[in-house]
């Protein structure tokens, strides 16, 4: 990766694990509808989260969820990639679909912070990956060159939003893009 002038690396899986049961998240969600007298889209997490806006539920899903993350950031496991983000010598960014303030719980847990100079999380801007917006937020928060940036992610999402922005990509695990 030394032909690269900065890296972004996404959160959740990337850097570290967060201690996030999801199936209980979507439950709690659930609950939000439920008690608002709401028919949810699905019982899916994302789904939920994207239509909270639409019945005026935005608010309370995203604190829901943002609570369930700060604590599983307190409780994260640090992923072999976070010794990599310690060892560059070029700008590194945070872009997530966790809540900004759990990506900054858990890169402080892990003595990460003074490396990352720019976190994008989930509720730092109104989209969300696979919007390339954030992941262009990001960068341009490190005032960097896109065409020399490298996202570093661990799902679709990330390869999609990399895609979008234009921006080079790698899966954590060294699997190669599909584009």
């Amino acid at each position: 990766m030394t032909e690269y002038d900065a890296v972004v690396y996404d959160l959740d899986g990337t850097l570290v694990d967060l201690a996030v049961d999801w199936k209980a998240v979507a439950i709690d969600v659930l609950a939000v509808y439920s008690y608002d007298g709401v028919e949810p889209p699905s019982t899916e997490l994302w789904d939920m989260l994207d239509a909270s806006s639409s019945v005026g539920l935005a608010s309370e899903i995203e604190e829901t969820i943002a609570d369930h993350e700060r604590e599983g950031a307190r409780r994260s496991e640090r992923l072999a990639h976070a010794d990599d983000l310690l060892e560059r010598e070029v700008p590194v960014g945070v872009c997530s679909l966790n809540c900004e303030a759990a990506c900054r719980i858990a890169l402080e847990e892990h003595g990460l912070a003074d490396a990352v100079g720019a976190v994008v999380g989930r509720d730092t801007m109104p989209m969300r990956k696979p919007d390339p917006e954030p992941l262009i937020e990001t960068i341009r928060s490190l005032s960097v060159n896109p065409t020399t940036t490298l996202f570093v992610g661990d799902s679709e999402r990330d390869e999609l939003a990399a895609e979008r922005a234009g921006i080079d990509f790698e899966y954590v695990d060294g699997r190669k893009p599909s584009y």
